[in-house]
């Protein structure tokens, strides 16, 4: 039986919408993002009557007013196939399949370059500029037309956490603490081939879409992941050339970093990043008030509906307070989009996610 959400009246389109939240302006309802494992996902579009493989029905159902568009790669096999494992012929990435009690997930496993000297770093088959289809990207923009629309995502520019998918998190923070050249190159092997790959897309897309999403987890729970010192040395003049790409190209940048982050986020706004995404409230100076008090004015917040909190472990009620209390805290004033903090997981019930979202069609009204 389907379980519809009942959506606020809209004075506004969705990029209108979420350009105002940029700017911290007002909005008639706050704008709504979206992301979520596949059996979540499964089972949300189940509970509204909605095919399993029709993506964009879910995203109207819910309200999101966020739309990606990317290239995908289309170069040669550069990685041989190994049984029980997925190679990514980007990058050589492995993973394994893990199954767990409500549902799986890919797993990053055996970490190839973890001894690497700088010569294996220098000789690793990586894809290049020339290997993603850039022909579509006009199209993936103009069928997205309306709507909030994003280049990137989580994945670019990120340098611990990829880096870590090849040479294991321990070894990268070594890399980074002891200024180790062959870490260091395979960093920028990255972030050289994201940056032109960045380039090419900005200058077909033009005036077609709204900004760029970058990512750097750079806090655990209880604190920095890494220093300040060793954030200005190693991450930060790596992010700078892709904000000046995408600011370059007049297009605000938003980045998503995980857990207690908020230490960088003067650094962030000196670089010119305009938002900041995640904002998981359970991790040390991550409150809701404390962001809004003190990086408010400054920075559009993105994020703070905890996927460890109500939404997976609590009732509908619970949600739906949970979602009040930050609309309360965080909407006041513009500059606020409502998301889940990562993925919703594949523990989460149904009822609760769209409790989360009908929560926020109603008391997110202006």
């Amino acid at each position: 039986m389907a379980m519809p959400i009942t959506k606020a009246p809209e004075r506004m389109t969705s990029r209108d919408r979420v350009m105002a939240a940029f700017a911290h302006a007002r909005v008639d309802r706050v704008p709504i993002d979206y992301h979520t494992n596949e059996g979540i996902d499964a089972r949300l579009k189940t509970a509204l009557g909605i095919a399993r493989n029709d993506d964009e029905s879910l995203r109207q159902a819910l309200g999101v007013d966020f739309r990606g568009v990317g290239v995908p790669y289309k170069g040669p096999k550069r990685f041989a196939d190994i049984p029980d494992r997925h190679i990514s012929q980007e990058t050589g990435i492995r993973t394994r399949w893990i199954e767990h009690s409500s549902g799986g997930y890919w797993d990053y496993c055996d970490f190839p370059l973890q001894n690497a000297t700088l010569d294996e770093i220098e000789a690793w088959p990586m894809a290049t500029p020339n290997d993603y289809d850039y022909s579509t990207l006009q199209d993936q923009a103009r069928h997205n037309k309306g709507y909030a629309v994003f280049y990137g995502g989580a994945g670019l520019g990120d340098i611990i956490n990829s880096t870590g998918m090849l040479r294991t998190m321990e070894q990268v923070l070594v890399d980074l603490a002891t200024d180790e050249e062959a870490g260091l190159r395979l960093i920028d092997r990255k972030i050289e081939r994201q940056l032109e790959v960045t380039r090419r897309s900005l200058e077909l897309l033009k005036n077609q879409v709204d900004f760029v999403w970058m990512g750097e987890d750079l806090g655990t729970q209880i604190g920095p992941l890494i220093s300040l010192d060793l954030y200005r040395r190693h991450i930060r003049p790596r992010h700078q050339k892709l904000i000046d790409a995408a600011r370059s190209f007049g297009l605000p940048v938003m980045i998503h970093t995980c857990g207690s982050s908020s230490w960088a986020y003067d650094d962030f706004i000196e670089m010119g990043i305009a938002a900041v995404d995640t904002l998981q409230p359970e991790a040390a100076n991550m409150s809701p008030r404390y962001l809004k008090d003190r990086y408010g004015s400054r920075l559009m917040l993105h994020g703070c509906i905890s996927t460890a909190g109500p939404v997976a472990y609590g009732t509908p009620e619970e949600v739906r307070r949970d979602v009040k209390e930050k609309l309360d805290i965080l909407s006041p004033g513009g500059g606020y989009c409502l998301s889940p903090t990562h993925q919703l997981q594949d523990n989460s019930p149904v009822e609760n996610v769209i409790a989360m979202y009908q929560a926020a069609h109603y008391f997110g009204r202006m």
